[in-house]
């Protein structure tokens, strides 16, 4: 049975996808509440675009079942396409029209009135805050600006959901914050948002849950706060004035920190998880003063998604995959 549509927006059960011998997803379970942003954070390769393409009707799955605004996506899949936008990786903009045209063919595309269409496409590219080049051709946008126009492009039919595939991949700085930002406005309308990433501080900024996935499985889900607590304690870091006081250094961290303490001879940095947080902190300046040691910094961070990662996976998030196979059987050196 579909989930209560208005408690409940998307909803996957044990999802399995194989091309050829790749196994790319492998049971997959997700639930996104109404209202709220679900980041789907993994490598290449792990199957995030995999799973975003079966919710978006691109894809088949093998077995398993899927709702997307109460719609099932493999019986239904014309009511799943009328409830969703869709923004890919890559900004999905026609560059000989303007931001205007571009959004105003969208609105026809989807049986929107010249009148609506016109009207809906005005009132996106002042929101995208892209007014003063709305009459540009889109070739003559930035980066930044061209995924601001394919995310207003995704939301001209007003969606129930919103499906962002690595959303900034390829944006500059400035490009990665703007787009956050937007995305943030999404949100506090009540949009509802399906985010995959490989940038841990994304996911960490903008998802109300997030759910890990490596080689086809969800291996952890939670709120990035409770995350960051399977990994437990925090880091103390202690940077000295002389690479020759590092052995004292690791050796008094050693003795109040929870592991053992590991050592950065370039930076002269000694870091160490703790449990004691401030505590531990306190006793260590202590001691490292009755060594005589030259202390130039000191820090105590909690986890990061970063940590969070190379617990529950043994590698960092932005690795990349060995070479799988396409539906037709063929290498590849990257799959999602």
């Amino acid at each position: 049975m579909p989930p209560p549509a208005s408690s409940i927006a998307v909803r996957a059960e044990a999802l399995v996808k194989t091309f050829g011998s790749t196994r790319a997803l492998d049971g997959v379970d997700l639930e996104i509440p109404s209202g709220t942003v679900l980041g789907l954070l993994g490598p290449n390769g792990a199957g995030k675009t995999t799973t975003v393409r079966i919710l978006t009707t691109l894809l088949k799955p093998d077995s398993g079942s899927a709702f997307v605004a109460g719609h099932d996506v493999t019986k239904d899949p014309d009511a799943v396409r009328r409830s969703i936008g869709l923004s890919g990786q890559y900004a999905a903009v026609d560059e000989h029209l303007t931001g205007y045209e571009n959004l105003y063919m969208v609105g026809r595309l989807y049986g929107m009135s010249r009148t609506d269409a016109t009207s809906r496409a005005r009132e996106l590219i002042g929101r995208f805050r892209l007014t003063d080049a709305g009459d540009r051709p889109a070739k003559t946008y930035s980066g930044g600006m061209r995924r601001r126009l394919d995310l207003a492009g995704a939301l001209v039919a007003e969606p129930a959901v919103v499906v962002l595939d690595e959303p900034t991949t390829g944006l500059d700085p400035r490009g990665r914050l703007d787009t956050w930002e937007v995305i943030g406005e999404l949100v506090a309308d009540g949009t509802t948002v399906l985010l995959t990433t490989q940038y841990l501080e994304e996911a960490d900024q903008l998802a109300n849950t997030i759910l890990v996935i490596d080689h086809g499985k969800v291996i952890a889900g939670g709120t990035a706060d409770q995350l960051k607590a399977q990994v437990g304690g925090e880091r103390l870091e202690i940077v000295v004035g002389d690479a020759a006081e590092l052995a004292v250094t690791a050796r008094v961290l050693g003795e109040v920190g929870s592991d053992e303490p590991g050592t950065d001879q370039n930076q002269r940095r000694v870091h160490v998880k703790v449990d004691t947080g401030p505590k531990a902190l306190v006793e260590a300046l202590r001691r490292l003063d009755q060594e005589n040691v030259a202390v130039l910094d000191v820090a105590l961070h909690r986890p990061t998604l970063d940590d969070v990662f190379l617990a529950l996976t043994g590698h960092v998030a932005e690795e990349e995959p060995a070479a799988e196979e396409d539906p037709k059987g063929r290498k590849k050196a990257k799959t999602r």
